[in-house]
């Protein structure tokens, strides 16, 4: 991997052998690069069109790989006899290794070629994500350590993907590429649990559910590889020039920690994420305990289960995921000039909104089945009201040299405080609840409807948090444009449709 060359020559920045003058993000190599003029080439309309459907395409099997477990979870349980606190531990590993290494992408991608980044790690994610299916019974540490090796693939693409699009278009058209972009994580997610339980059901080996994403990441791959730019950073803000800022990573941290939006934002994308994934993984299990505890269906006690509740949850997660994406990404296209700091107001409302739908949902499904997804379905609408709308958030409070940097602590916080322990968290109350009777399938349901009860209680807190950030977001908003403004190159000569550069050597 080369650092990335500027597209300016030494002569137009009055460049001089001063031994005092700092190397361009203390690279030296960085520095020498830097001295040899480029011929930028522009990137059409087209071909950034192009970059956004292959992003979006690598983007859906990440989270179709992501949750290809939780869709085959009371299979994988019975395999490796295994209880709920020590299932969720797959989820744990998996977001733990992909949080720690969120901050070293992050840095990677301000300062090196982003392209490069992405191709290595999901060469890495391919690798691993195929291993993981030929585990056998008695090596479940083996499947623990390639759940963890994958979150290194997907940790250096999701911190580095967004601040590509950011750099390839920007105003009202970057918002409803993000909203593209970020609507293929609950449509991943949701093919996820169905193309999982199909296989498992088509096989009658869970296995088998784990080899399908792997297939269609090789293809990905080869699209990255070929169709993929790599903008220079602010190419959007400032009509195909390069925003050139020099910053040490301890500078960038606190420019960050004093950006009060994206602290606050950040914080709620950290109840977003505690929820989702509590939810995404242990929904279907608990609808289908719920079905058991009605005695409308018998209880499994062999693989392969009844995945009819995958296969419905899934289909639920992909049709929400898309309405609630268009609906926040148009609510906010709609209000932005009437109300300035209307972004972090539809995400706080849309996580407050799903809190008494998600007590419906816990308290309803030991009486009534439909009713329980006819309020999942609610809910999940709500909480899909945020994700491109927070997205957006971030890539206008943040310039554009330190977008991933923000992207990766974002991830990490989020992470680490959120769906890296939520799983586990709910796995090992309902554990400790179930011991009191730990044969009764009826106590098992409710053993875990308790341990859900978490999850409302963070919507409330993760909608108090997007409000906060409502107060700071358009002075942030503000000062992140008046920094692009100094730091880049004057624009010369008007146009209607400005071409994006790209240096030769970042092809």
């Amino acid at each position: 991997m080369e650092p990335e060359a500027s597209l300016s020559s030494p002569q137009d920045r009055g460049w001089t052998p001063d031994p005092s003058e700092g190397l361009h993000y203390g690279s030296f190599a960085n520095s020498l690069a830097s001295l040899t003029p480029q011929a930028p080439e522009s990137i059409s309309p087209r071909r950034a069109k192009i970059a956004v459907a292959v992003l979006c395409y690598i983007n859906l099997i990440n989270y179709m790989e992501r949750y290809t477990i939780a869709g085959v979870l009371f299979n994988l349980q019975k395999f490796f006899n295994i209880r709920d606190s020590t299932a969720a531990l797959l989820q744990t590993v998996f977001i733990c290794s992909f949080l720690l290494l969120a901050p070293l992408f992050g840095y990677l991608g301000d300062r090196y070629n982003r392209k490069y980044i992405m191709i290595g790690g999901l060469s890495v994610w391919l690798i691993t994500a195929a291993g993981s299916s030929l585990v056998t019974e008695s090596l479940f540490w083996l499947l623990m350590l390639l759940r963890a090796m994958v979150g290194i693939g997907e940790a250096s693409y999701s911190t580095v993907a967004p601040t590509i699009i950011g750099d390839l278009f920007t105003g009202a058209q970057r918002s409803v590429v993000i909203c593209v972009f970020y609507i293929f994580i609950p449509i991943g997610s949701g093919l996820g649990y169905i193309t999982g339980a199909g296989m498992a059901a088509l096989t009658g080996d869970w296995r088998w559910a784990l080899r399908v994403t792997p297939i269609m990441g090789a293809v990905g791959l080869v699209l990255l590889v070929f169709l993929c730019p790599n903008p220079p950073r602010g190419a959007a803000e400032t009509h195909g020039g390069v925003v050139a800022g020099q910053s040490s990573y301890k500078e960038d941290v606190k420019y960050l920690l004093r950006n009060k939006s994206y602290v606050w934002s950040t914080l709620g994308v950290t109840a977003t994420a505690f929820l989702t994934g509590a939810l995404a993984f242990w929904m279907p299990t608990f609808l289908s305990r719920a079905q058991v505890a009605l005695n409308l269906r018998p209880a499994c006690v062999k693989e392969p289960c009844d995945a009819t509740d995958s296969y419905i949850f899934g289909a639920v997660t992909v049709v929400t995921g898309i309405l609630g994406g268009c609906l926040g990404t148009g609510l906010s296209r709609w209000l932005r000039d009437k109300v300035p700091n209307v972004d972090p107001l539809i995400c706080a409302a849309g996580l407050l909104g799903s809190a008494p739908c998600l007590f419906v949902v816990i308290f309803v499904a030991s009486a009534n089945i439909p009713t329980t997804y006819v309020f999942i379905f609610l809910g999940e609408l709500l909480i899909s009201l945020n994700w491109a709308v927070m997205a957006d958030i971030l890539l206008y409070v943040v310039v554009p040299t330190r977008r991933s940097t923000a992207e990766a602590l974002q991830i990490s916080v989020g992470h680490l405080l959120g769906d890296a322990g939520s799983p586990y968290l709910v796995g090992a109350i309902s554990d400790a609840v179930s011991k009191s009777d730990p044969t009764s399938h009826i106590w098992s349901f409710q053993s875990l409807k308790y341990s859900l009860l978490v999850c409302p209680l963070v919507g409330v807190l993760g909608g108090v948090f997007f409000f906060m950030a409502a107060l700071y977001v358009t002075e942030d908003k503000k000062a992140a444009l008046r920094l692009v403004e100094e730091d880049s190159p004057p624009h010369q000569g008007p146009s209607h449709e400005p071409a994006l550069e790209l240096s030769v050597q970042e092809k």
